[in-house]
């Protein structure tokens, strides 16, 4: 491994220790699972989707992400947790942005789910992208008054733009199968 390498290595790193949003349920309803890892991803606690085989995976936000991924350097680190990559962090690793700048758009995004998270009613599902659609498709449920409810779809509007441009994600429930 060259020094550039490993330095992308490190920065990588860094990037996706401080960000977590692929772990967290900001950006994914689920994560996908090879076959081969269902059991031993149920074993470590993880709610294993086994229903339907292209739905297979676990139910985010993962209880494994602490702050950081706990099992990061497991054998039991799901290959798709692994090999996972943003589009932030392709433009990190391909040196189109630099490190600062890739954590002040962290950073940004951070802000904006906060901004939309106390917007959002209360409910038993812990994921923020389904409590979002959610309120997003019935908006009547919440019981909010009608500015707020246009605050909130201004706010979840720019928050879903800024995912597809920033992160690549534009699907409320798959990462991209592109890897």
């Amino acid at each position: 491994m060259t020094g550039m390498d490993e330095t992308n290595e490190s920065q990588a790193s860094t990037l996706c220790k401080s960000c977590g949003l692929c772990c967290t349920g900001h950006l994914f309803i689920r994560t996908k699972l090879r076959s081969a890892e269902m059991d031993s991803a149920q074993a470590l606690g993880l709610n294993v989707i086994r229903s339907d085989p292209r739905l297979r995976g676990f139910s985010q936000p993962c209880p494994l992400w602490h702050g950081q991924c706990t099992i990061h350097n497991s054998p039991q680190y799901p290959r798709f947790c692994g090999t996972y990559q943003c589009k932030l962090l392709k433009e990190l690793l391909n040196e189109d942005t630099s490190l600062p700048v890739a954590l002040q758009v962290i950073q940004q995004a951070k802000g904006m789910i906060r901004e939309i998270e106390v917007l959002l009613p209360t409910s038993t599902t812990l994921n923020f992208r389904e409590r979002l659609v959610a309120r997003l498709e019935n908006p009547e449920e919440a019981g909010w008054p009608g500015n707020t409810d246009t605050e909130f779809r201004r706010k979840a509007a720019e928050l879903l733009h800024f995912y597809e441009k920033v992160f690549g994600v534009n699907d409320l429930v798959d990462p991209s199968d592109e890897e």
